[in-house]
């Protein structure tokens, strides 16, 4: 069992002492909410006030200056197992605080939302961060007034979702009228020759008007590809390969997915195919198309893609 303690010194209803112009001044603006600090003749603002100059001891000017009340953590020491002496009773970090406007610090508790006692310091936690303070409700001029400092919010997180109906306009509709078919069709233009897939009823070399339909094979050649590591709802799984497949009869590369294979055996002038969607499922997409993967042809040599890489 613990023993006794052997000597005890009390202030039977308190210790009471007069806090003096300066401090005073500093607990009532606590009690209303504000942070206050005092200039000291070298022109530096000392938080919390002190009634002389730390460096000089000379007596501090009547200057106060409302500092604040967002801070920034000079420095900090983690707790993660409270005593029962501690303000909080979860894990907290003891933080010298410098708030805006300040030259000096104080130190406060800074809390991090950690309920687990025994918690490691969250990874926000670092000099620099900053603070604000949170009072109590029920102020009586005392610098337990602010029940501890918090982080600054700086992001948030939103449920967004948008809604609209896009019109893909005479060339593109024309496109996906072909792919509820089950084809391929791109435009030819009549001054280059170049065929464009998908259709854009222009050339992008020319900048002229195209109306030449040339429906396209549905076998290519990767001509550069990506390996994602994000989830896509398209993909099959992570990582997956987005990839610019040059398909055959066309002249200008396609983005689409690559998949049926692992992601590190995917290779510029592999050829592919498109694996289509049951008969059943088509619609008014290019979605028809989930993925290309392998025909088991002979790669195509590099010469044939080099200028679409």
């Amino acid at each position: 069992m613990p023993s006794s303690p052997n000597h005890v010194l009390e202030f039977p209803g308190g210790y009471t002492r007069s806090v003096g112009p300066v401090i005073g001044r500093f607990l009532s603006e606590l009690r209303d909410g504000r942070l206050v600090g005092v200039r000291a003749e070298s022109g530096r603002v000392l938080f919390p006030p002190t009634e002389y100059d730390p460096d000089n001891g000379n007596a501090v000017t009547e200057e106060y200056v409302e500092v604040g009340p967002v801070g920034t953590v000079v420095s900090w020491s983690w707790v993660a197992e409270p005593l029962g002496s501690h303000p909080l009773q979860r894990p907290f970090a003891w933080a010298l605080i410098k708030p805006d406007g300040a030259d000096t610090a104080l130190l406060h508790v800074l809390d991090l939302g950690v309920h687990d006692r025994g918690a490691k310091p969250p990874r926000e936690l670092k000099t620099g961060m900053r603070v604000r303070p949170r009072f109590k409700t029920a102020r009586i001029g005392d610098i337990t007034d602010i029940e501890a400092f918090l982080p600054e919010v700086t992001m948030i997180n939103s449920s967004t979702r948008l809604e609209f109906e896009l019109k893909p306009g005479r060339a593109l509709d024309r496109f996906l009228d072909g792919m509820s078919e089950g084809r391929i069709l791109g435009h030819k233009c009549g001054v280059c020759g170049k065929v464009v897939v998908p259709m854009r009823g222009l050339c992008p070399t020319d900048g002229v008007p195209t109306t030449e339909e040339v429906e396209i094979a549905d076998t290519g050649t990767i001509t550069t590809f990506a390996v994602n590591n994000i989830p896509d709802p398209r993909a099959p799984e992570v990582p997956f390969v987005s990839a610019y497949i040059l398909l055959d009869g066309a002249d200008i590369a396609m983005l689409t997915l690559v998949a049926g294979i692992p992601a590190n055996q995917v290779r510029m002038g592999m050829r592919v195919k498109a694996a289509w969607k049951p008969r059943e499922e088509w619609g008014r997409t290019i979605q028809n198309i989930r993925w290309f993967e392998p025909s088991g042809e002979p790669d195509a040599p590099f010469e044939s893609i080099k200028d679409y890489t």
